[in-house]
């Protein structure tokens, strides 16, 4: 039986961007099905306001703490760099087929970082997550006026005579009939993706949590404690170590 080694991975910056984004995420995942939901519910104008702020709100943090990832990307340690952490780079294919193979046969192989199909699940949430930022930011500015275009987005609606930055949401009355209904043509693409790509999100997220489960079951290792205390327990040697 190989024997257990303890191996520092996760650095400090690297372990709070993952659980303030499953924060954020959860978060503008609660908020984000009430208001799609919102007419089943009953939820008034005041309601929407307040809840689009909440999800506003979640959003800029999740903004913020992406952009920080992508820096530390660059500045961070070995694991927490972009080669360790997307799919791609001289030989990926074969890793890939050896890993699966590996795993599919009873006895995985081991890495510290992220294994090659794990790589390919961050991908896919870094993309969904950068999609809803850039949407969502926008989205802001068109429904609550909010930053960073929400200004301008007030500025383009608001009727002869009406002071911009006294705009409130739904209330059509303050608005430019014609300047406000060429704003929402603009926002209609822009909201289909968003939601469209918060349901991937979501199944994504369902999968993502399984496949942690799933891996951790079938490897023996602690990949959920390791992104508490940076270091990942492993039988014997991994692959980049």
């Amino acid at each position: 039986m190989n024997e257990l080694k303890s191996y520092p991975v996760w650095d400090a910056p690297t372990r709070w961007f993952h659980w303030i984004n499953v924060l954020s995420v959860l978060g503008l995942i609660a908020v984000g099905l009430v208001i799609l939901n919102g007419g089943t519910l009953g939820v008034t104008n005041a309601g929407k306001i307040a809840l689009k702020t909440l999800h506003v709100w979640f959003g800029y943090v999740l903004v913020l703490n992406l952009f920080a990832r992508m820096v530390w990307a660059f500045l961070g340690n070995r694991y927490a760099r972009w080669r360790q952490m997307l799919p791609g780079g001289p030989g990926y294919g074969h890793r890939v087929r050896s890993y699966v193979a590996s795993f599919v046969s009873g006895n995985p192989e081991h890495y510290l970082g992220h294994n090659p199909i794990g790589r390919i699940a961050v991908a896919l949430l870094f993309t969904l997550i950068a999609v809803q930022a850039v949407t969502g930011l926008l989205l802001a500015g068109t429904d609550i006026f909010y930053p960073p275009l929400g200004h301008w987005f007030a500025q383009s609606i608001a009727a002869p005579g009406t002071d911009p930055a006294t705009l409130v949401p739904y209330a059509q009355e303050m608005y430019d009939k014609a300047a406000y209904q060429e704003m929402r043509a603009m926002r209609e693409p822009f909201a289909t993706v968003h939601v469209y790509a918060f349901y991937t999100l979501v199944a994504a997220v369902v999968l993502h949590i399984a496949a942690v489960v799933v891996t951790e079951l079938r490897e023996g290792g602690n990949l959920v404690s390791a992104m508490f205390t940076g270091r990942k327990i492993l039988p014997g040697k991994a692959i980049d170590e």
